[in-house]
């Protein structure tokens, strides 16, 4: 399957895995790069012992890695020490991409920007973005609240009018061939992908939680900033998180900051956290939630998932 997307970056299939922070590791996001994707670890808050473990996980593998942006400003000597991996491409989102655009330019690194609107679209084609990713709000994990069928033709359009070079993603609700061929028809070039394959044999995430998402549907997620105020981090006010329901969003997604007050309360979400419980602790999933009924090797899902598309686009084209 050819597209801008996969001729740019040498890939078999137009998909690029989510760096999701923590659950795309180096075996994930290896797996998706062997498979014809191409692998984002996920860097996320800036464990730099983590992102170094996930690399060596990884091994020769050529991967890229994803910072949130507002995080690595607090510890940007990370950025440095992947940089110096030489990775695939280097993914910044939620947060002003300028301070960090001509480092990661000069250093030689395609840089790719997550956005969830059309002029944090246009902040990112100033900082010289190669690929923005066009976030809607069916995402799993943070975002805001656009949806992903309008955003992507927007910023489509926009682009093909000043910046017709940069490659552009969808991400949010895509979780099979049906999405992958939608996003191309809307104008992007690719898709990143995080629920679906954060539900693959690969990923670093438990069984419970991942079982949690298969026995659920869409209507099961909420947005909301519960799980921040639990870990006691505090995310800039634009952005919320989609995890499935479950009692402690029941219990506190209305007084979030009650939550940062209540100690054992909090202790408890980190415990659930840590043994991966769904019901203590909330699973980040999206709305495709709805769309996922197993947990397949990564190199399994990437051919089914392109093969769906393919087939799709050859038949509306006849």
């Amino acid at each position: 399957m050819k597209t801008r997307l996969t001729e740019a970056f040498g890939l078999a299939h137009p998909i690029v895995l989510a760096p999701m922070a923590k659950a795309a590791g180096g075996r994930l996001a290896a797996a998706v790069s062997h498979g014809g994707g191409l692998g984002l670890i996920g860097g996320g808050y800036g464990d730099a012992a983590w992102i170094e473990g996930a690399f060596a996980e990884a091994g020769n593998t050529r991967v890229g890695c994803g910072f949130i942006t507002w995080k690595l400003a607090e510890n940007p000597e990370v950025l440095e020490a992947v940089l110096a991996r030489q990775p695939a491409a280097l993914c910044l989102s939620f947060g002003d991409p300028a301070p960090f655009a001509a480092r990661i330019h000069d250093a030689g690194v395609p840089l790719i920007c997550q956005v969830q609107s059309l002029c944090d679209a246009q902040r990112a084609a100033e900082c010289g973005a190669r690929v923005i990713v066009a976030q809607g709000s069916e995402a799993g994990g943070h975002g805001e609240r656009r949806g992903t069928i309008t955003l992507v033709p927007e910023l489509a359009d926009w682009l093909a009018g000043h910046s017709s070079d940069t490659l552009l993603l969808a991400a949010g609700g895509i979780a099979d061939g049906r999405g992958l061929a939608a996003a191309l028809m809307l104008g992007a070039d690719g898709v990143l992908m995080g629920s679906r394959l954060w539900a693959s044999a690969e990923a670093e995430v438990s069984h419970a939680m991942t079982d949690a998402a298969i026995a659920a549907t869409g209507d099961a997620t909420i947005r909301s900033t519960v799980m921040d105020a639990a870990r006691g981090l505090r995310w800039p006010a634009r952005y919320t998180a989609r995890v499935l329901r479950n009692k402690v969003t029941e219990r506190w997604h209305d007084d979030p900051e009650g939550l940062r007050a209540d100690p054992a309360a909090r202790a408890e979400w980190v415990a659930g956290w840590d043994a991966g419980d769904p019901a203590r602790a909330n699973t980040f999933v999206g709305e495709a939630a709805g769309l996922i009924h197993d947990r397949p090797p990564v190199a399994d899902l990437l051919a089914r998932i392109s093969g769906e598309a393919e087939a799709l686009l050859a038949g509306a084209a006849g």
